[in-house]
């Protein structure tokens, strides 16, 4: 069963399997016609039938494709710290490098192999959220400290998350570079953002 996103970006969590499912159906028809049409053309009615659903399931669930983009982002941003997680369980707590190339790594192939990332990975394109609070990159910063800190026996304070923070911004931005390069990800510009990483997270992480 996948996540369910948060209560809050549903008008109504599904409570049996079979909502659940339903709502991972019109999750994923999200995420396909996102490649397929764009953010700006994507319709209620069009992931509907996509999904095989009435659209009262789609409004059972969502009040506006907004809303429904939104619990995408949180079902990739879910399946992207299990992913970190899954690559974590392999490495030892000793060196910190192996595992922030881990949680790279696990963006690259997100980026390049899941339906819809790259128009909504983490947050949706427009409008800006309003507040830190509901920023993508505060989002994915904040999970992503709760990793580290889990995994390398830290004790996160504010200069580690803010240093995080200032990581995920400039990754983005990079990374963003890197598929605008090259489909696949310029191996150039990639292999630059892994060093700016190693760098700049080393005044925290030495």
């Amino acid at each position: 069963m996948d996540p369910v996103p948060p209560a809050h970006s549903l008008r109504r969590a599904p409570i049996q399997q079979r909502s659940a499912d339903r709502l991972a159906r019109i999750l994923d028809a999200c995420a396909e016609l996102l490649d397929e049409t764009g953010y700006e053309n994507l319709s209620t009615r069009a992931v509907a039938l996509r999904a095989g659903v009435p659209i009262g399931s789609v409004y059972r669930f969502f009040g506006n494709k907004r809303a429904m983009a939104i619990a995408l982002a949180h079902r990739n941003l879910d399946h992207y710290a299990d992913g970190i997680a899954d690559r974590l369980a392999d490495l030892p707590a000793t060196d910190w490098r192996p595992v922030v190339d881990a949680v790279l790594d696990e963006y690259l192939t997100m980026k390049r192999s899941v339906p819809g990332f790259a128009l909504v990975d983490f947050g949706v394109p427009a409008p800006p959220p309003d507040g830190p609070e509901a920023d993508p990159n505060h989002l994915v910063a904040a999970r992503l400290t709760e990793l580290l800190c889990a995994h390398l026996g830290l004790t996160p304070d504010a200069t580690l998350e803010r240093a995080v923070l200032v990581a995920v911004e400039a990754t983005d931005a990079l990374i963003q570079l890197a598929f605008r390069a090259d489909p696949a990800g310029d191996p150039g510009i990639v292999a630059e953002t892994r060093a700016m990483m190693h760098a700049y997270l080393s005044r925290v992480l030495d």
